[in-house]
């Protein structure tokens, strides 16, 4: 009697929202007579005085019943149709929390390994074997600072990334993403972007995991839920949130009735919205208000973006850029946009060291990789250093020396690719006409040394909107101001993919004529295309990763070593195009062509231009793949220190002249 008599004021309020069911719900109880139910169904009145009419009458049945009705009002059934009950039972809140202690257990066990690309059936790592922390920037970048990511190369770009981090560029660690703002709000939508390949499931998982550990977030969200958007797409009935929450692997119906509980905070962690299908256009759809409520997937998923069901909850939304813009305007609550930028150097050393575990075969590792400026530039991507690492954790069991078996960067470049397309393009049985406008697009931005596209230059190479989803996954787009408005500009990932892309179409070209005729009018004006010329010699070793390219081209090969041979041959060469040849040398990566070019070449002369590790490691290949060489001759101004000369060594006593 007492708790009834104590709470009556809130319990009249709650109840007065359908008074009609609690009065049957007792009357079926028997806690009130037939004769008692007449009476306070009779004449229509006041909701609220008819609920304290109810409560009076339990009151006077004495304690035992008043007992018996408070344990109804606990009942599931009871409070689904009052959820505010649950704000006025405390014991109730001690089940959500055994309730959620259970769920974190079973996310432990589900987030802790995580599945890699080449993994077999039941094969997976743990988690903290591979996840790394990423750069994330919270500030948006003006025009020259992408020039400046898209452009530099090895230790320049490693340059630019720890500008980034700096406090100039607001960068932000993922404890931090719910942090109150400057002027103390918090936001109540945060959005991670980032690249194709640049960890943002790793990220989601990872969070949800630490999570569940008490890492991370452990004093804002009393839960947090994980949505996959590539999930999503194939369902074609009517689903509630509920239904949504349903395919993730630890989530329960008893985990649903926590989300009941008005006083429960709760995350929502979005990942992958770019892979979604749906327009979020305007449709005469009703939106569901609770997350019980049916409506087709994408109502219920945009009612839950923009706060029409459970309006208290917070949300993290990984995205790639190419739909960052799409996903603010869903979001109407207070946001934060937040940009990952990849692996730092310290980072990559960490991932080879989590990778290897011992650390000198990460150390090994990492000091071979960054003698290759690209490659070393490219493990700015999380994906990237995956395929190395994993490259050369084959080589070792292959009994091979991983520092003379690294791998060419046009072969990292086609796994990586072969990659996004095989696991991130459902759908694309022909990948060669995107990849030719692509490489059209590279090509023409090459042409006219630009790296940031407009959309009337992304239209004019995708001329049909469907690809659209297809190429979003190669490419980047950003917001730039420019005076008084906002421009979209897409750009590659780096500029050495869009050299890659530039050298791929010509392997994609329907017409072989065509292809050849294309080639030699780059042959005859290379200078500034070097990069494209050293991937086109990579795309033609006859090792290459065939997924990527289908149909073998021998007339392009036959094309690039009868010219190298006559460029050779000529004997007008300079020292960079000698150095320019060796690196052609290097990406075929065909033994016995080395061996007739280097025999056609008899001398290396390199007078006054400075060598780069990446440069000597090149030689020692070329050097190493020819019985002997007749002279090679290195000067005080090629920068030669002593340990290129170590590089060099193994390759010094084949030179007849030195």
């Amino acid at each position: 009697m007492d708790i009834i008599l104590e709470k009556k004021i809130i319990l009249s309020e709650i109840l007065s929202a359908d008074t009609d069911f609690i009065l049957r719900l007792v009357h079926q109880n028997k806690l009130i007579t037939d004769r008692d139910y007449s009476a306070l169904k009779s004449p229509p009145q006041d909701t609220e005085k008819k609920s304290v009419e109810v409560l009076d009458k339990l009151r006077d049945k004495g304690e035992d019943t008043c007992q018996k009705f408070i344990d109804l009002l606990k009942g599931q059934s009871v409070l689904k149709q009052y959820p505010r009950l649950r704000d006025v039972f405390p014991d109730l809140r001690q089940d959500h929390i055994s309730q959620i202690n259970e769920y974190k257990t079973s996310v432990c066990s589900t987030y802790k390994k995580v599945k890699e690309y080449n993994s077999g059936p039941g094969e997976k790592v743990l988690l903290a074997d591979r996840y790394t922390e990423l750069l994330i920037v919270e500030r948006n970048r003006e025009q020259k600072d992408r020039d400046e990511e898209i452009s530099s190369k090895g230790e320049e770009h490693q340059q630019v990334l720890k500008t980034r981090a700096s406090e100039a560029y607001n960068p932000i660690t993922v404890d931090q993403l719910f942090k109150p703002d400057k002027d103390g709000d918090v936001p109540k939508a945060v959005i991670l972007q980032g690249h194709s390949g640049h960890g943002k499931s790793f990220t989601a998982q990872m969070i949800m995991y630490d999570w569940a550990s008490g890492k991370v977030f452990k004093d804002l969200f009393d839960l947090v839920l994980h949505l996959k958007c590539k999930e999503l797409n194939d369902i074609s009935e009517a689903h509630s949130l509920v239904d949504l929450l349903s395919y993730c692997p630890s989530f329960t119906s008893e985990t649903a009735e926590v989300l009941k509980d008005s006083k429960i905070k709760v995350l929502f962690l979005i990942d992958g919205f770019d892979e979604l299908k749906f327009s979020f256009e305007k449709t005469s759809t009703v939106p569901p208000k609770d997350p019980f409520t049916k409506a087709p997937v994408e109502a219920t998923l945009s009612a839950l973006l923009k706060g029409l069901v459970l309006p208290k909850c917070f949300l993290l939304v990984t995205t790639r850029s190419t739909a960052s813009d799409k996903l603010s305007k869903l979001l109407n609550d207070s946001q934060r946009f937040t940009d990952i930028l990849g692996f730092t150097e310290e980072g990559v050393k960490e991932y080879f060291q989590r990778f290897f575990k011992e650390e000198l075969r990460a150390k090994k590792a990492f000091d071979c990789v960054k003698t290759n400026e690209t490659l070393y530039t490219a493990c700015f991507i999380p994906v990237i250093c995956w395929i190395i690492c994993t490259v050369f954790r084959e080589q070792e069991e292959e009994g091979m020396d991983i520092t003379k078996g690294l791998e060419t960067t046009t072969s990292i470049f086609v796994h990586f690719v072969s990659i996004l397309l095989k696991h991130h393009c459902q759908g694309l049985s022909q990948p060669e006409t995107l990849l030719r406008s692509l490489g059209q697009l590279a090509e023409r931005g090459l042409q006219e040394h630009q790296v940031l596209f407009d959309e009337k230059s992304l239209s004019e190479a995708f001329p049909d909107p469907s690809q659209e989803k297809k190429y979003n996954l190669f490419l980047c787009k950003f917001l730039l101001k420019k005076k008084v408005k906002q421009e979209r500009m897409y750009s590659f990932m780096h500029l050495s993919f869009q050299e890659f892309f530039a050298a791929l179409q010509y392997l994609m070209l329907e017409n072989e004529e065509e292809a050849l005729d294309k080639l030699q009018a780059l042959l005859e004006n290379s200078e500034g295309f070097k990069p494209v010329v050293q991937f086109l010699f990579g795309l033609s070793n006859r090792g290459i990763d065939t997924h990527l390219i289908k149909q073998s081209r021998p007339s392009i090969q036959d094309h690039l070593q009868k010219w190298l041979l006559s460029v050779l041959q000529n004997h007008s060469i300079n020292e960079e195009g000698m150095l320019h040849l060796l690196h052609c040398l290097y990406e075929l990566h065909e033994e016995e062509f080395v061996r007739e070019a280097m025999g056609v070449w008899g001398e290396i002369k390199f007078g006054y231009i400075p060598l780069t590790r990446t440069d000597c490691w090149v030689l020692l290949y070329c050097l190493q793949c020819c019985p002997t060489i007749r002279s090679l001759e290195l000067t005080g101004y090629n920068n030669i220190t002593a340990e290129k000369l170590r590089m060099l060594q193994p390759s010094l006593n084949r030179c007849e002249e030195l």
